[in-house]
Parts: C-alpha cells; sequence; structure tokens
C-alpha cells in the first residue's frame, strides 16, 4: 500500500456522477432474456438493444458513435482537434446468465459519465477519447470469450465462426441473422499507433477491497490461468465385502488430491490460487467402491513463470498420490492463458488519481480475466478496481454502493483530466 500526492489539476469533481451511473445500470439491467434471470447473450435480440441504448448515451455524451463489425459499441470524443490518438476506455456489455448487473456495464457506463461532464463543460483534450463496450467478453454463446476485444486488437481466430451454439446456430449465421458481415470483422480491428493506452474500470469480483475497507484499488496485472482435466482409474467393487487395504478407490484417491491441491496453494507466498471446481465419481452408487473419477483444476498467478511451476509441482505430488494407490492417472490441459501486467506508467497515473481523490492507493491482481488481456496486443493497459459487496459477481446479488460508483467515476475523471501519454510521461 503506498500514498501519492494530489495532483495540481483537480477534476470537477460534480456533485455525483453516481446517481447517473447507477440509473443507467438499472435500465441497461432491465434489457435481459427474462425478467426474472439477468442474461444479455451475444448476437441476441437483448444485445440489439442494449447496443442501441449505449450508442443513445454515448452520443447525448457528445460523442460519434456506431456499431462495430463485431457487435462492439464504439464512441468517440475528439480531443483539441480532429484526429488525435486516444485514450481508449472500456469493458463488455454481454453477461452471463443469472447474473448480476455491475460486471461489465460499470465500465462503459461510468467512462460515458465522465465524458459526459467533459462535454458540458466544453473542455476538450490534448488526446481524444474513445470508449468501447465489447460485445462478447464472457464467452456464453459460443465457448470463446473477449471476442469483442479479440476482434479490435486484430487477433480474432476466423476458425471460431464455425463454431455452434447449443441451439445449433454457427457464429458466422448468427452475425449474419444480427445484421453483420463476418467477412468484415477485421475492419474492427485498431492499430497500436492509434491508441494512446487502454485502461478499464470494473468490480473488483472478490473481496479483498472490503477487507480492506476501500473503496477503489490500482490492478497490478491480469492473473494467467491454467485448467487441467484430470482422471484417475481405480476399481470399482462391493462396498461391503472389499477389505480395506485390497481397495483401488478412486475417489478416495481424488479427495487426496484435491486436499494437495488447497495445501499447496494455500503455502504459497506468492498469491497463488487453484480451484478444483468440478468432480464426478462413477459408477455413483452409494453401495459400490468408485472406480473412476474426474475433476478439474483451475490454477492462476499474475507470474506465468510461478504458474507454470506450480502447475508442474501440483501435477507431480498427483503423480505419486496415483501411484502409491495404485490408480491409473490421465491429465490434460485444457487451457492456458498468459497472464497480462498492467503497465506501470498507467498504474502510477491511476494511483495519482486515488490519491488526490483522498484514498489510500492499495494495489492488486485481477485474478478473473477482463478485455485488457486481448487488448494489451495493441496498447499498454491499465485498470481501476471498484468495490463491490461481499466480492461476489456472477450472481444476481453482485453490488455496487452508489459511493462506490461515484467515487469510481471520480477518479476516471481526475485520471482522464490528468492524463499524459507515455512520452510525455518520461520526458
Amino acid at each position: 500500500m503506498s500514498e501519492t500526492k494530489p495532483s495540481s489539476n483537480p477534476s470537477s469533481n460534480p456533485s455525483s456522477l453516481g446517481d447517473e451511473i447507477v440509473a443507467r445500470i438499472d435500465q441497461l439491467a432491465a434489457i435481459s432474456e427474462t425478467p426474472e434471470h439477468l442474461a444479455r447473450i451475444f448476437l441476441t435480440e437483448e444485445h440489439r438493444k442494449a447496443a442501441d441504448l449505449i450508442l443513445s448515451w454515448m452520443r447525448e455524451a457528445g460523442m460519434s458513435a456506431h456499431l462495430d463489425a463485431i457487435g462492439n459499441v464504439c464512441g468517440r470524443y475528439e480531443g483539441e482537434r480532429p484526429g488525435l490518438p486516444a485514450l481508449m476506455l472500456g469493458s463488455h456489455y454481454d453477461t452471463v446468465r443469472d447474473a448480476g448487473r455491475w460486471d461489465g456495464p460499470l465500465g462503459v457506463i461510468t467512462a460515458i459519465a465522465c465524458v459526459a461532464d467533459l462535454n458540458r463543460r466544453g473542455k476538450r483534450l490534448p488526446f481524444a477519447i474513445e470508449i468501447v463496450g465489447f460485445a462478447d467478453e464472457e464467452g456464453v454463446r459460443f465457448a470463446s470469450t473477449l471476442l469483442g476485444s479479440r476482434a479490435v486488437a486484430g487477433t480474432f481466430d476466423a476458425s471460431v465462426l464455425n463454431t455452434r451454439d447449443r441451439a445449433g446456430t454457427s457464429m458466422r449465421d448468427a452475425l449474419i441473422q444480427f445484421g453483420l458481415d463476418p467477412d468484415h470483422i477485421g475492419k474492427a480491428a485498431r492499430a497500436r499507433r492509434e491508441l494512446l493506452g487502454y485502461v478499464e474500470l470494473h468490480i473488483e469480483q472478490g473481496p479483498v477491497l472490503e477487507q480492506k475497507a476501500l473503496p477503489v484499488g490500482v490492478v497490478t496485472a491480469i492473473s494467467g490461468a491454467t485448467r487441467l482435466a484430470a482422471n484417475l482409474t481405480g476399481f470399482a467393487g462391493h462396498a461391503g465385502t472389499v477389505p480395506m487395504p485390497l481397495r483401488r478407490d478412486a475417489l478416495t484417491g481424488a479427495a487426496e488430491c484435491i486436499v494437495a491441491i488447497e495445501q499447496f496453494c494455500r503455502s504459497d507466498e506468492a498469491g497463488l490460487v487453484g480451484t478444483v471446481g468440478y468432480i464426478s465419481a462413477m459408477p455413483g452408487a452409494t453401495n459400490v467402491i468408485p472406480g473412476k473419477v474426474s475433476f478439474t483444476m483451475d490454477i492462476r498467478s499474475q507470474s506465468d513463470m510461478h504458474r507454470k511451476r506450480a502447475v508442474a509441482d501440483i501435477v507431480r505430488q498427483i503423480e505419486a498420490i496415483a501411484k502409491r494407490r495404485e490408480l491409473a492417472l490421465q491429465i490434460d490441459v485444457t487451457h492456458e492463458n498468459r497472464s497480462v501486467p498492467c503497465a506501470p506508467w498507467l498504474k502510477t497515473q491511476i494511483a495519482a488519481a486515488v490519491a488526490a481523490e483522498g484514498h489510500a492507493v492499495f494495489e492488486l491482481p485481477s485474478g478473473a480475466g477482463h478485455d485488457g488481456m486481448a487488448m494489451v496486443d495493441i496498447a499498454d493497459i491499465g485498470m481501476i478496481f471498484v468495490r463491490c459487496r461481499g466480492g461476489i459477481s456472477h450472481n444476481p446479488a453482485e453490488h455496487v454502493e452508489l459511493a462506490d460508483a461515484d467515487t469510481g467515476a471520480r477518479v476516471l475523471l481526475r485520471f482522464i483530466e490528468n492524463f499524459r501519454a507515455h512520452g510525455a510521461v518520461n520526458s
């Protein structure tokens, strides 16, 4: 934790940007597949309605705005003269199923509120501001995440166009039905020279800021993740007739593995986290010794090297347990995502804005993935976390207090008004 001095050029400190932000969060949350369970999924009718609403807010804020080739909503507020490079702000506006209303939209709506404040004061900056509401970050419909931001970063994998949703509709057909041309997705890509940086405000999705009694935090990095699928095979037998020393129980073996994973991660001093989120035992009968068990592992760290070493150590422990218990073992890596550090020069400016608003500067990593993981390919990235109640996310109970929404907006607005491009910082 560190303190920074207030900026010499404070923002306008509006009475409350939070009221407007919370009202719009509620308005956007009303756009859902069903009133009972918030779901706003890529390339659906709800996606179109939400996009139209956000575009209208961008235009009201004094921005030119359009829908790009993947369905992202894009707004631009010109600088002191047209065509200047832009500071890009954004987040996503799709949701998981039975979602909370803050994950993603808070970043988009807060950025729009900040630009609207600048516009009301007639203030132009020595750079443009662009806001992007990414169409698909969660990957619910086609099981491929960061589709919107990958398109902007120019790293969209065209092979996913052939992926089908549960109803059998391909992504290519869904884009066409939505009114977009899948062959033009490349037009959404931006060049590094056009952007000065990418900054995302987002709810923390964890309990750390609440524990520290802080409304906002400065993100250090987006943690990388390795996901693995493990299968242990023993021998099914009668629960009453096979003596304990003669059993090859796959479930008790899995239990020992799971405890070993937890103990390994809890003893790590570098912030490693590990989760076994799924387990299945066969044949799954009360009076039968389990002969086969499948379980998953999710291992995350800010450091790719540390994560990879940890995964190797965990696998060795699981192999030793399987060997000792005479269980056959198969482990496959199902997902690998690199860690993404936030740029030090952006962290410094975000920290200065936090301190200038009168709050302690606290740095923390993001354990969840964000659009910045794709955007880092074309811009340095920074992130601001806003406290959420109980650290709850991806759940209808997800909540941000109005005062914290307002604080996040004040920090972002101050950051924008005092923003200096990287070269200017070094000069």
